[in-house]
């Protein structure tokens, strides 16, 4: 859903002192009347300024849920968890991207058996053939899109 996909595993990632010093200054930034929280519209400012989007109603009603009852938005520390969460996610993704458009050798957006076959064959050289027959079909289709 927000944070992750089924079957998707983010790495851990470090946040530089730089990055975490921009998230407070986004989160005091879009803080109206520095009451101390984010409301939901404060939220939805900060995503757009650190991530480039408008979250959805769906994601903002996601995050908006887990906050404590006791607060009327989201606290400093709970935004920072927040955003660390979608960068390693964020991360991830681009990370799978970058691994795919390798495999993509035609540029088509869909690894072919042939394409599958032969990124193996490179990175897994002594995988049985069969294994990736059992990869390739697991996909649904005849092709293995991202």
């Amino acid at each position: 859903m927000f944070f992750s996909q089924a079957g998707a595993r983010p790495q851990m990632w470090e946040v530089s002192p730089s990055e975490h010093k921009k998230w407070v200054e986004v989160f005091k930034a879009c803080d109206e009347d520095n009451k101390g929280y984010l409301s939901r519209e404060d939220f939805k400012v900060a995503v757009v300024m650190l991530f480039g989007y408008k979250p959805s109603k769906i994601e903002a009603d996601s995050v908006m849920s887990s906050v404590d009852p006791n607060t009327s938005g989201i606290l400093l520390e709970g935004f920072l968890n927040i955003v660390r969460q979608k960068k390693e996610v964020q991360l991830y993704r681009n990370e799978i991207r970058h691994i795919f458009t390798a495999f993509d050798r035609h540029y088509r957006g869909y690894l072919t058996l042939e394409d599958f076959t032969k990124a193996f064959r490179q990175v897994a050289p002594k995988l049985p053939e069969r294994i990736i027959l059992e990869v390739f079909s697991f996909s649904g289709t005849n092709n293995f899109q991202e």
